[in-house]
């Protein structure tokens, strides 16, 4: 690990002064940062600690009914909100799929959703990643490439997106408050990761000292509350990225469905939402049938990057059954991956 200045600020503009530095990151968890720089991944010049920062630790209902989350609400909190459980089920199914207990206890909303988009060659100093340095090379694309992206990848990289909470927002709408150098301004989640065309070292859409100070869940996206899931296919059932996943919300009127929200995770270098698939459902009858055309429109324009054809069968049949479970019912008592809120029993588990 390099060597670098460490330095707390008293408010958020201050932070984003000093965070617009070259060389900075910011601090708050440090889930993602501190792994990426002990295996040499990330070598911040300056960590700007923004966990003492006041006001942004709050879940706060509006005056409008949407929710406003602070940038350092922690995963494990908001998933066992009483309100998001209710009104934003697929956000709190979502965060109870990631990581392990231990890291949800101190990730936070913010650092998740700024987690880096990698794989196994980013972490790799001693692979050519152009996301780490920019001209590099990209090693992934002749290496061990089976759960690379399938939709949106470039010859520069063809990294996935890890979040899970993510997913879910992109569907719901939901939007990032952010502070910066230049003042205040909002993103749409579904906006604020980069796909990485020539420039894969650009990540997000944030501009140097920008920080996320809080994500808002808009009112009416609780309108298919009674009808979302989360469902992440991975290959074991604890602590492991999404080989794909899926969020998806009906809003439903006699068998014949209103409003549709998807989004795919684990296919792209962000979260992946399915317009096309959002508007053929709109106006169809809840069946299989349709599932099934939405899901071929979600996934019209994927292609392999690698050894990865498999991944868009999958993501296919993934969303198909996101989408008939969604039909059933969000239910009372969910059978959910481990230690999902909705589990009956402590540790309960399902088979994928």
């Amino acid at each position: 690990m390099n060597r670098f200045d460490y330095i707390r600020p008293a408010s958020a503009a201050e932070a984003a002064a000093a965070a617009a530095q070259p060389g900075s990151a910011f601090l708050a968890g440090g889930t993602n940062l501190l792994d990426l720089m002990k295996a040499g991944a990330a070598r911040p010049q300056r960590l700007v600690d923004i966990t003492r920062l006041p006001g942004l630790d709050r879940i706060e209902v509006l005056a409008d009914g949407s929710v406003r989350i602070g940038a350092l609400v922690r995963n494990a909190d908001l998933a066992h909100d009483a309100r998001i459980q209710r009104d934003f089920p697929a956000v709190a199914e979502a965060l109870l799929s990631g990581a392990s207990p231990q890291l949800r206890n101190a990730a936070t909303v913010g650092g998740n959703l700024l987690q880096r988009t990698r794989c196994a060659y980013f972490y790799d100093p001693a692979s050519a990643c152009n996301r780490r340095e920019a001209g590099a090379g990209c090693d992934a694309r002749g290496g061990e490439n089976r759960l690379h992206a399938v939709l949106g990848w470039s010859d520069s990289c063809i990294a996935t997106h890890a979040s899970d909470f993510c997913v879910p927002l992109v569907a719901l709408g939901a939007v990032v408050e952010v502070e910066g150098p230049d003042g205040a301004r909002e993103i749409a989640v579904e906006d604020l990761h980069r796909l990485p065309g020539a420039t894969p070292q650009r990540e997000t859409e944030l501009k140097p000292g920008e920080l996320i100070t809080a994500v808002r869940l808009q009112a009416e996206a609780a309108a298919v509350a009674g009808n979302a899931r989360y469902l992440k296919v991975r290959e074991r059932t604890s602590y492991a990225f999404g080989v794909v996943s899926a969020a998806v919300g009906l809003e439903l009127e006699g068998g014949v469905i209103r409003k549709a929200r998807i989004a795919l995770g684990g296919v792209a270098a962000k979260p992946w939402r399915a317009a096309t698939a959002e508007a053929a459902l709109e106006g169809a009858s809840a069946d299989t049938e349709a599932f099934a055309r939405a899901a071929d429109l979600a996934l019209a324009d994927a292609r392999p990057s690698g050894e990865n054809a498999f991944k868009i069968e999958l993501a296919r049949r993934t969303l198909v059954r996101a989408l008939r479970l969604a039909l059933a019912g969000t239910p009372p008592v969910m059978p959910a991956l481990p230690g999902s809120a909705f589990a009956p029993t402590l540790g309960a588990n399902h088979a994928v």
